[in-house]
Order: C-alpha cells, then sequence, then structure tokens
C-alpha cells in the first residue's frame, strides 16, 4: 500500500506539501517529527510532518522523502494547533511561524557538495579558474559550495561550477547537515583494577618517581571522599596544579580513563530559599485573583510602580508547580529577565528555563528539549515574546509582565503576532490561566477589563507604603528664554541632581534617542549628509567618529567638510545618550557615568553588566533609552530625569500619546522605590500638555477615559480593529501604481474604512519604497470575511504581472 504524509515547509508559502513514504516509514512516522525532503530543483529542507494519510495529491506526484530526522517528535499536538491559530489570525503561512518558532538547528537545510568525477583526464580544456577546482579536488574528494569560494577567492562560484559540470569534470549533490552538537563534559575515572586496596598501594610506589603524576592520584582519592560524585578532569587539573598532560600519561599508563556526560550550557544553582511574606495588600491582590481565576481565565493586575507585583506572581507560581504544571513567565525586555532570573532563581532554584534570542542556538535547543520533555529544569520558563512558541505540554499559568509593552508586537519578519493575545490564546488552549500585569494597562486591556471580559485586581500601594514619586515640570523655553540651560540641562534638574549626589544617591536620565546627535548640519548652505538606503539624516555617533544609519545600519566615517558646498562648518542638531553622557562627565567629573542603550548592551551579557554595576552602586547616573524605563528595580536611585518629553507626544501615531504616557510613568517609577519619597524632573518646552499634567499627577483613568473617547471618535481600537498592508520595491513608480490599483479594489469592498495610500515618515529603507494602506474594521463586522476579502484581492494584486515582484506584507492588529 502507499502512505502518504503532507508537511510544513519553512518557506513562505501559504499550502503544505504531500510527499509519499513506505508503510515501515508510515508506521514509524508521528505528527510532530522531522523528514528530510527535496524541494525544488536541489534544495534540501526539514520539513515538519503535519498528517500520515493515504490520499494522493491530484495536481503533481509526490516525491519520496530522503530520510527521517528524528525518533520522537519535537514539536506536539497543542503547538501545532496554536501555530494555525497564529497562521490563521496573523494571515501568515504556517511555514512562516515553523521557521519562527524552533531554534534554527531545528531547520537543518541542505549543502551543495562538490564531487570529482574520476573518469575525466582531458585537463587542456580548462580555464585558470577550473583548473583550480580540478587540482582541489584532485587533493580531497568532495568540496563544500563555501570551501570552493575559498579556493577561487571570490563568492560568486555557480557560473564556474556549471561550466565543470557541462564539461563532465565534476557532479553535486546535496547533503543535510546537524548544526545543533550536545555539550560534552569531560570526566576522569580510575580503571577498575585498582580499586583494590593491594594494587592502588603497589601503583603509588610506582609512582614515588613521577611526583606529579603521584600528586594527581592523590588529589583524586581527596575529592572522591570529599564529594562522592563524578570528578570533571577540569577539576583534578586545577585542584592537583597539574598540566592536562599529565593527566593524558596517565591515561596513557591504563592508570585512569577518561568519560564524557551530556549537559546543559545554561545551569542555574539549585537554591531554595523561602518565599517572602505579603503585605496586607499583596494578600487582599492574591485572594481576589484566586477568587476571580475561579470564573475568569484572564486577569488584569493594575498595580502601580513598586507595589511588589512580582511576589504576587511567585506565590501564584509556586501554587501551580505544587500541582505539578508548567509556567510561562513573559517579560517585553531581555534586560529584564537578566532582573527577574535572579530574583525567581532565588525562590526556584533549577526549575527555571530562560529562552529569548541572546541566548546561542545551542543553548535554546536544549531549553526546547527540556520543556518538550517537561524536564524538572523546564518548569518555569523565563522569555522574551518568542517564547510562545515553545513546546509547553503542561501549562498552568501565563504572567504577561508590563502587558502594555510595544516590545510584544512584532513587526519583521512574519508572522507579525503579538505576544500578548498569542499567549492568551495559547493558555485557553492549555485551560491555563493568564495574569496580565502592568501599573500603566494598555487601553485594550483596561477595555477589555471594564467591559467583564478579563478580571479586574488593583494594587494602588507601594510596597513598603512608600509614596509615589514627587514629579515637577519644568519648562526649557523659559529655561532657555533666560539663559538658565547648561547644555541640554535646566538649572532646576542639575540642582536635583548635585543634591541627590550629596546623599550618596543614585540617579536615572531617560533620553529616548542613542548616538550623539540625530542630524549633522552644515552651517553655511544648511545640507546635512543622508542615508544612501534609506530617506533618514544619518545620526553622528562621536565614540567612533561616525555617521550611522539606525534603519540599514550604513556607516561611513565623519567628513571633515560639507559634501555640498565644501565648508568646515559642521554642527550637531539634536540630542542622543552619548551626547548627555559626554555632557555629565564635563558636569560631574568625580562621578561614574553609565550608558545603556543597544548600542552599549551588544554582547550576551551586554545587560547584565551595566544593570549589576548599576546595582553594586559603581555607576552613579545612569542615561539610557527606553529599555530603562521597563520594571527594572534599583534601590538607591531616588532621581529620574526625562530630558525631552516632546518627542515622545509629537509623533504621528494614534498612540502616541498613551504610549508618552506609559513610558514616562514607568521611567518615573523607578525613583524612591525602597526608602524616601523619590523625586522625577521633566523637561518640556510645553510643561502645560493634557498628558504631562496627567504624569505629574499619576492619574491613569483620567488619561484613560480622554484616549477611550478620541478612538471612539476617530474610530480606532479598542472600538475598531486595523489591518495595515505594506507595498515595497525599489521602483517608486511600480509601488505608486501598485498601492492605487490596490486602494481602488479595497475601497470598492469596505468604502470610507481605507485609510490611505500614505507615505511613513521613513518612506525608503535599505532602498524599497514603502506606501502604506489600513483596513478599519467596524465592531459588528466579520473579521474572517474582511481576512477573506483581503487574501482575495491580494491573489488578484499578484496575478497581475507588473505587480508581481512588489512585496504585499499584511500586518492584523498593527499597533
Amino acid at each position: 500500500m502507499i502512505y502518504f504524509i503532507d508537511v510544513i515547509l519553512p518557506i513562505p508559502l501559504q499550502k503544505t506539501f504531500t510527499y509519499s513514504v513506505t508503510e515501515q516509514e508510515a508506521d514509524f512516522l508521528d505528527i510532530g517529527m522531522r523528514v528530510a525532503v527535496s524541494f525544488g530543483k536541489k534544495k534540501l529542507y526539514a520539513a515538519l510532518v503535519l498528517d500520515v494519510h493515504q490520499k494522493s495529491p491530484e495536481l503533481y506526484e509526490a516525491k519520496e522523502i530522503h530520510q527521517i530526522l528524528d525518533e520522537s517528535p519535537i514539536v506536539n499536538q497543542k503547538q501545532l494547533k496554536h501555530w494555525q491559530w497564529l497562521s490563521s489570525y496573523y494571515m501568515c503561512s504556517l511555514g512562516e511561524v515553523y521557521r519562527a518558532a524552533v531554534p534554527s538547528a531545528f531547520l537543518l537545510e541542505s549543502e551543495t557538495i562538490v564531487l570529482k568525477n574520476e573518469a575525466f583526464s582531458n585537463v587542456d580544456e580548462l580555464t585558470d579558474e577550473e583548473y583550480l577546482i580540478y587540482e582541489a579536488l584532485q587533493r580531497q574528494a568532495q568540496l563544500t559550495i563555501y570551501e570552493v569560494a575559498e579556493v577561487l577567492g571570490k563568492k560568486k562560484v555557480f557560473p564556474v561550477i556549471d561550466s565543470l559540470i557541462k564539461k563532465s569534470v565534476l557532479s553535486v549533490k546535496e547533503e543535510i547537515y546537524e548544526s545543533y552538537k550536545p555539550k560534552l563534559v569531560k570526566y576522569i575515572q580510575l580503571i577498575e583494577t585498582y580499586n583494590h586496596e593491594a594494587k592502588l598501594q603497589e601503583l603509588l610506589t610506582e609512582l614515588s618517581r613521577a611526583k606529579k603524576q603521584r600528586e594527581a592520584v592523590l588529589t583524586f582519592f581527596q575529592l572522591k571522599n570529599a564529594t562522592k560524585k563524578p570528578i570533571k578532569a577540569k577539576t583534578l587539573v586545577e585542584k592537583a596544579g597539574v598540566s592536562t598532560q599529565i593527566l593524558n600519561a596517565l591515561v596513557s599508563k591504563d592508570i585512569f580513563e577518561f568519560y564524557h556526560i551530556q549537559t546543559d550550557r545554561v545551569q542555574f544553582d539549585d537554591s531554595k530559599n523561602d518565599l517572602k511574606t505579603l503585605n496586607e495588600h499583596q494578600e487582599v491582590a492574591l485572594k481576589s485573583i484566586k477568587e476571580i481565576f475561579k470564573e475568569k481565565d484572564v486577569i488584569l493586575l493594575h498595580g502601580v510602580t513598586s507595589s511588589g507585583k512580582t511576589e504576587v506572581y511567585t506565590k501564584l507560581i509556586q501554587e501551580v508547580l505544587n500541582v505539578g504544571k508548567q509556567v510561562l513567565f513573559l517579560l517585553p525586555e531581555i534586560a529584564l529577565t537578566t532582573q527577574i532570573i535572579t530574583r525567581l532563581q532565588n525562590y526556584f532554584g533549577k526549575k527555571i528555563v530562560v529562552f529569548h534570542s541572546k541566548y546561542s542556538v545551542n543553548e535554546r535547543v536544549e531549553a526546547w528539549n527540556n520543556i518538550l520533555k517537561n524536564e524538572a529544569e523546564g518548569q518555569i520558563i523565563l522569555g522574551a515574546r518568542s517564547a510562545i512558541f515553545l513546546p509547553f505540554s503542561n501549562l498552568g499559568l501565563i504572567v504577561v509582565d508590563e502587558e502594555h509593552e510595544a516590545s510584544y508586537k512584532q513587526f519583521e519578519p512574519s508572522p507579525r503576532y503579538n505576544a500578548r493575545d498569542s499567549a492568551i490564546v495559547l493558555g485557553k488552549m492549555h485551560q491555563a490561566k493568564i495574569l496580565l500585569g502592568s501599573a500603566t494597562p494598555s487601553l485594550e486591556t483596561q477595555f477589555n477589563a471594564t467591559q467583564n471580559k478579563f478580571g479586574l485586581v488593583s494594587l494602588n500601594r507601594r510596597h513598603g507604603n512608600i509614596q509615589l514619586p514627587k514629579i515637577e515640570l519644568i519648562d526649557i523655553k523659559e529655561k532657555k528664554r533666560k539663559k538658565e540651560m547648561k547644555g541640554h540641562f535646566s538649572d532646576r534638574l542639575l540642582q536635583l541632581m548635585s543634591e541627590a549626589l550629596e546623599e550618596k544617591e543614585q540617579i536615572i536620565l531617560f533620553q529616548n534617542r542613542r548616538g550623539y546627535a540625530p542630524i549633522l548640519e552644515c552651517t553655511t548652505c544648511g545640507h546635512s549628509p543622508q542615508c544612501p538606503n534609506c530617506d533618514v539624516s544619518l545620526t553622528y555617533h562621536k565614540y567612533k567618529g561616525e555617521l550611522k544609519c539606525h534603519y540599514c545600519h550604513y556607516q561611513r566615517a565623519l567628513p571633515n567638510s560639507c559634501g555640498a558646498c565644501g565648508s568646515n562648518t559642521l554642527d550637531t542638531k539634536g540630542f542622543g545618550t552619548e551626547q548627555v553622557e559626554l555632557e555629565l562627565k564635563e558636569l560631574f567629573p568625580n562621578h561614574n557615568i553609565g550608558r545603556m542603550d543597544s548600542d552599549t548592551t551588544r554582547g550576551k551579557y551586554g545587560y547584565q553588566k551595566i544593570i549589576e554595576a548599576f546595582e553594586s552602586q559603581e555607576i552613579d547616573v545612569l542615561v539610557g533609552t527606553q529599555m530603562l524605563s521597563k520594571g527594572l528595580d534599583f534601590k538607591n536611585v531616588s532621581l529620574v530625569g526625562i530630558l525631552s518629553a516632546d518627542t515622545m507626544l509629537n509623533y504621528p501615531d494614534f498612540r502616541a500619546h498613551e504610549r508618552a504616557y506609559q513610558l514616562m510613568v514607568q521611567v518615573s517609577g523607578r525613583a524612591g522605590r525602597s526608602k524616601k519619597q523619590g523625586m522625577v524632573a521633566i523637561q518640556s518646552y510645553n510643561p502645560y500638555h493634557q498628558i504631562l499634567q496627567q504624569v505629574s499627577t499619576n492619574s491613569y483613568q483620567e488619561m484613560y477615559k480622554e484616549q477611550l473617547q478620541d478612538r471612539w471618535q476617530f474610530h480606532y481600537p479598542p472600538y475598531y480593529r486595523l489591518i495595515k498592508i505594506t507595498l515595497k520595491h525599489k521602483d517608486f513608480v511600480k509601488v505608486n501604481e501598485g498601492i492605487n490599483w490596490l486602494a481602488r479594489a479595497l475601497q470598492n469592498v469596505f468604502r470610507e474604512n481605507v485609510l490611505g495610500p500614505t507615505e511613513p515618515s521613513v518612506s525608503r529603507v535599505r532602498n524599497q519604497y514603502i506606501k502604506n494602506l489600513m483596513i478599519k474594521i467596524p465592531p459588528k463586522q466579520s473579521l474572517a470575511k474582511t481576512k477573506e476579502q483581503i487574501q482575495k484581492i491580494k491573489t488578484t494584486f499578484e496575478a497581475v504581472k507588473e505587480f508581481r515582484p512588489i512585496r504585499f506584507i499584511i500586518d492584523v492588529d498593527a499597533y
């Protein structure tokens, strides 16, 4: 009998593909296993089995699979169900979800191998380049494409290989390779013979002249008696004070032998401390959460900054672990995971697994396997947004901390999902409870809570009854007029900083722009250097003396003179974190100034180093971008300064005011968290702006009602849903024609609910011109039918020959 399998390929094609398998293979295969299959001309992919059946495909002849890659499934059924929901809701292919979800080591793509033809002998007809490859193949039987490129000293090698294939010099084949390598730790043990006392005495007598070897043997016994555990070769070398050559000599004499044990790359100490005792307000909140969870699956915990939400989470986590279930703890920023890991590890030790993009591929594979097998090390999963894709089998609780954060939304590449919304769906599939925590909830979540769709629990008091920080608005327009500014600092902010530093307290300064200055301008002709690939000016980074594009990463050295008029009167406009840091070093030369932005946190432990230095008070003033605002807890910070509030308020986006409020309240919340009331100074050209007034009085409800009114009036979420369509292509005329055709087609169906076409504020990125359309979906309109219509129009659009090269991007809930 003939059997078939449907597979998901890690490519952006909407459908699944069918391959044929033998009866034995069909019996062995299970949903969620990987098989190597050929697709296209010669490419091999690691495809994921979605179904095993006996129905042959109608439109093409099914190819055979290449090989089976797994002995058991690496993806479980609930996970696949969640992936199918993501694919359908966010209008992307299952292959894109598969590619985004699994660590890249699982997506074994093939490599082209070049093999020599033994029968070929006519060397005279070869060109110089062809002869180089021929000669290399005489020395080794096969070469990879990468090795061929090295032999020729250039990247474009396929024309030469094609020519050699035509001349029958060589052949090529595809070979699939595994990129995950388990970590093996080398251990050492005594050969069985020497376990008897008499033999051991003989051995020590034998080694009396080889003092170092004798020392190694004696140290081995000391360690064995002290620990009763297997002994690492590295530990023995360190404790005995000998070299690895001494151990190798003992192994070659058949006294010791080496063996290896596979181990995880990331391991936490198994320390277990008692959970902190909750105060009365936290106790009331915890009790309310448990009560509401009896009726509702999702609860919003609206707790002011520093109210002790994490302690409430830990109590709930403990209860879920006690009944043997897994917990997913989502955080918006990797910076935040470094602090939370330490806090949770104190209570739960080895039960924690961490999963985010700063971890290596091998570390992520190990985390994946621990969670899949429901190991003791995979009970609490702490991660950024991609952690929702992991193979949970027994999820009991999902905590989404700082649920309002824009970082939970994935914009590029597809799938363009929102981790908070996807986590709610994931929780419902596992019949788990979902807790959303924030001091400044997003309008949608607060709206769902007030509509009784979610439960709502409030924590209105800071831990230890410390007052919320005092907020002072500073009018820099007035200060500039009176010449009371020093660089970008008002006299009032400098006074507050001096007072805090005298008291040996720490300061956080917030400026939401990195680099030294966003614009370098010629004061003679007004020209400023632009990025050649994007419609944006280059940002000046003084530390490296270069101009950088923050969109495509193009960089060039700082010019000595203006490129337009040749004048050397170049000046900077605006300011970023780097400029603030340098100004502070001049203003406060006796204090340590630190900076935390994506330029200073590049390495794997970049965040950790800065956060630990600030916590241990090695840094007095920390300047940073929005990564500073997210839930970090520093005990000794008494002052927070926001240097320019206006840039956040004047952003062209319907959520600008809500986001500005959230960001400023969150940054303010870093002040005065342990002892006395903190202080926040906000510099602005317009201190009477309603959002700044609401921040200064901490009036979340006032901001919520006002913004909700605007959203209702102008038809925006949470009342209307949004789907954004973006077209990209390097030819401006083509994009223009495409967007106009698309706008007409969509307006025929959705009438006045189509906004655009519009250009984004940066209308060309990486030499691709960008045009947008926005579709608003009224409350009573079917979302599924709307998506169906959009999909039909997309299919028609892609059928038009001129529009085929244009990149068509759909972003559901694009905010």
